[in-house]
């Protein structure tokens, strides 16, 4: 079996960072060696913090590029609660476009002289299907060569299962309910406790033991588990769910343990990271976000938080370094490397082997 099948990351996953200019319909071009029309797209603000709603955003073609389908990662807002600025994907990137809140309608994409990053990833092109796999019937998107798909189904409120696409067990599923104010949720098999469940837009626990939201059962092959939890499965709830599997080469999804030293942990993936985040699942610190456009050399220490509304700052507590085989913590600090474990979803600049066998050159 190759070393990887994906040689290049950037044809599934690209960050591309840019400067907002307040004029509606601007074009925002990827920059890697291959085009990608986003899947799913989300958006931060670098700039600004404060008011959550209006410092960006999350969409994805299945759910449509489109004002009132704005999801939030740092609230447990209902989809469509932002009327700051929304985006449209298009053939290499997307288009920024103005929202409909009165004073800021562009601050979530496109405010004049703010900095923003876009991380990007590619599921089907927009084409769904129905699967019937689950209990549940499930509305799916998937990138079976990349371990990604867009899942979209109504709650029964009742446990049962939801098909999602991938033909390889998920190792983190993402979930949000579209029309009511719940949680993110993710689980990730990565976690021995089959009841572990930690929240996306929350970084004051690591977690919870909770058997109803996914129903103390990790994802199989086909499909995932959901409770009877409002947060996975109210009765005709309308949800979303992203869901992950490892890509040797091109993505990786674990748990390391931190060493509180300057000399940190060293996790393997086996490419060198584009995009890094980080949950403490023991105590209470936030998704740290790490990638290499707006941190382009070592030591990457430009943090945003996936929970928080801040504006981009330089962590020097938890600074990292992009290997050409997987990322180095060199601080101490709590959110990446104090004595705690750590979940981690990792995707490539480009894998250390090629699917000829040919180391590739680290830079």
């Amino acid at each position: 079996m190759a070393y990887t099948t994906i040689d290049d990351p950037s044809a599934h996953f690209q960050t591309t960072i840019y400067t907002g200019n307040d004029t509606d319909g601007t074009q925002i071009t990827n920059s890697g060696n291959s085009d990608l029309k986003p899947d799913w797209l989300w958006i931060k603000n670098r700039t600004d913090a404060g008011d959550a709603p209006a410092t960006g955003g999350i969409w994805d073609s299945t759910r449509g590029f489109a004002q009132d389908k704005v999801l939030t990662s740092f609230t447990s807002n209902s989809e469509g609660q932002n009327a700051n600025g929304f985006a449209i994907a298009t053939t290499d990137g997307f288009t920024v476009e103005d929202g409909t809140s009165g004073d800021n309608p562009r601050t979530a994409t496109n405010k004049n002289a703010k900095n923003y990053v876009a991380w990007q990833w590619k599921a089907n092109g927009g084409t769904t299907s129905s699967n019937t796999d689950g209990d549940i019937t499930s509305t799916v998107q998937a990138n079976t060569t990349a371990g990604f798909s867009v899942v979209t189904y109504t709650g029964t409120g009742s446990a049962g299962t939801v098909g999602h696409g991938l033909g390889e067990t998920p190792n983190i599923v993402i979930v949000k309910e579209r029309g009511n104010t719940n949680s993110w949720l993710v689980q990730s098999n990565q976690i021995s406790s089959v009841n572990f469940v930690t929240f996306l837009n929350r970084g004051d626990t690591g977690g919870e033991d909770d058997s109803t939201t996914f129903n103390g059962t990790h994802p199989t092959s086909s499909v995932f588990s959901v409770g009877t939890h409002t947060g996975t499965n109210r009765s005709s709830g309308t949800y979303v769910a992203y869901c992950f599997a490892s890509i040797k080469g091109y993505s990786k999804f674990g748990i390391y343990e931190g060493n509180n030293s300057t000399d940190g942990t060293f996790v393997y993936t086996g490419f060198k990271p584009a995009f890094v985040m980080v949950k403490n699942i023991d105590a209470a610190y936030g998704w740290q976000m790490l990638d290499n456009k707006r941190d382009p050399h070592n030591v990457r220490n430009q943090s945003l938080f996936a929970n928080l509304t801040n504006a981009e700052d330089v962590t020097t507590a938890d600074e990292t370094d992009f290997l050409s085989n997987g990322f180095k913590n060199r601080e101490g600090g709590n959110s990446a490397n104090d004595n705690y474990t750590y979940l981690y979803m990792a995707f490539a600049e480009h894998p250390f082997v090629s699917s000829k066998g040919v180391p590739v050159t680290a830079g």
